[in-house]
């Protein structure tokens, strides 16, 4: 991420919300409102063009020819994060935590977050372009949503919630973290403060968090369309630098006092919502969506 600017890549996430958002109620996996107000003036063009006939499969087919997977994984991972939420909501969490909330919408755009606290947490460039961005389209910010600006690379994660604007984060409440889009961007060290920090939450919490496969970057030509992706990536100085095999991540979490209950691959959401049309769609296999609770939940009878 480029100083003084917010993450282009939280940017490319809202044009795919915002091109989904734009199909017919039948077909889009969701619809997120607030999409295209988190768009820079070239892509809100590209994301209206989508709207015309004969550019509203056009502009898809182009961005999955330049980014093979990254659209149509993310579109599905949305929808994914989005029913996973719902269902913990229904488990009684108290508070919802977005570790490097980028452009995320869910605490605008999902009604069953309405009565619930959000901490969206980021670093001070994105949340303040996103705060600007979220006044404009809604007026008034929620009362509901506290904005913590902070740098997981520099370990003051802890210290930021403590001080967050408006208070009100209770380690000894039922919390769900979402960590979405951001442990590729990170040093193993950040990861590992991190993973420590949600496990002293209070039991019956829960962690959604996104991944890479290791073996994506130590070999990216392995995996179909990773070229053009690691070259807009490094341009827009968002390089990646952490990954995790499946196989060692039951360990990995167990090491960090956390239990790992779901690990899927872009291939299985993108199959679970897509259905026959996923059998077209390649790349960003490598890619990976992971919900762990703490180990001390699980002597909790349920």
């Amino acid at each position: 991420m480029k100083k003084g600017h917010a993450s282009r890549t939280a940017e490319y996430m809202a044009l795919f919300r915002a091109l989904e958002s734009s199909l017919p109620a039948k077909r889009r996996l969701f619809d997120d409102p607030l999409a295209q107000a988190f768009l820079s003036p070239s892509l809100a063009l590209v994301a209206r063009l989508a709207r015309l006939p004969g550019f509203q499969e056009l502009v898809p087919r182009i961005i999955d020819n330049r980014w093979p997977g990254a659209r149509t994984s993310g579109v599905a991972r949305t929808r994914f994060i989005d029913d996973a939420v719902g269902t913990s909501l229904g488990e009684q969490i108290e508070q919802f935590v977005v570790l490097g909330a980028g452009f995320d919408s869910r605490a605008y755009r999902l009604p069953a977050l309405r009565n619930t606290t959000v901490f969206e947490v980021d670093h001070p460039d994105t949340l303040r372009q996103k705060r600007s961005a979220v006044e404009r389209a809604l007026a008034v910010l929620p009362e509901h949503v506290r904005f913590v600006p902070t740098d997981f690379n520099q370990g003051d994660l802890e210290q930021a919630m403590a001080a967050a604007s408006g208070g009100g984060y209770r380690q000894s409440a039922r919390t769900f973290f979402l960590w979405e889009g951001v442990t590729h961007y990170l040093t193993e060290a950040a990861v590992d403060a991190t993973l420590r920090w949600c496990s002293r939450a209070a039991p019956g919490s829960k962690l959604l968090f996104t991944y890479v496969e290791r073996a994506v970057l130590e070999d990216p030509q392995s995996f179909f369309g990773t070229e053009k992706l690691f070259a807009t990536l490094e341009a827009a100085g968002e390089k990646w630098s952490w990954g995790i095999e499946p196989s060692v991540l039951p360990q990995f979490l167990a090491q960090h006092g956390l239990c790992l209950e779901q690990d899927v691959g872009a291939e299985e959401y993108r199959r679970l919502y897509w259905k026959e049309r996923a059998r077209r769609m390649r790349g960003y296999e490598f890619y990976r969506i992971a919900v762990a609770g703490s180990r001390q939940s699980q002597a909790i009878p349920r």
